[in-house]
């Protein structure tokens, strides 16, 4: 497999876990610093920091110490070239399923999300 590849795969599988073990520390790790938050939920659109999301990911209840299984999936990944790449990913957390676009930059060596934009529907 390319390295390219494989390194993103390793940030979306982190990403997958810090969001199931509401691991603030671990999902700011897989973010750049200025990364932007996104959501389209219900037509209620908020674009959020890094700063205003990690608490709110550290506050709530861990998914997996609710007995929830990491169930995110890649969709897809694109890679633009040699230090952009995007990803759609699927996951089912707290009770809604999620699909999420996460755009990467490469930097010093090492790939990170940019920009997290999502929407959400309750799971059936």
């Amino acid at each position: 497999m390319d390295k390219t590849l494989e390194d993103l795969k390793a940030v979306i599988l982190a990403y997958f876990d810090a969001l199931n073990r509401s691991d603030a520390e671990l999902l700011g790790s897989v973010f750049h610093d200025k990364a932007l938050y996104a959501s389209t939920t219900g037509g209620d659109i908020r674009f959020w920091s890094m700063e205003h999301y990690l608490p709110i990911v550290a506050a709530r209840p861990a998914p997996a110490s609710r007995g929830e299984v990491n169930n995110g999936r890649i969709v897809s990944i694109t890679i633009a070239g040699p230090d952009a790449a995007t990803a759609i990913v699927q996951m089912t957390l707290l009770g809604r399923d999620y699909t999420d676009i996460l755009s990467f930059v490469r930097q010093d060596g090492r790939w990170r999300i940019a920009a997290k934009v999502f929407d959400s529907t309750p799971k059936p």
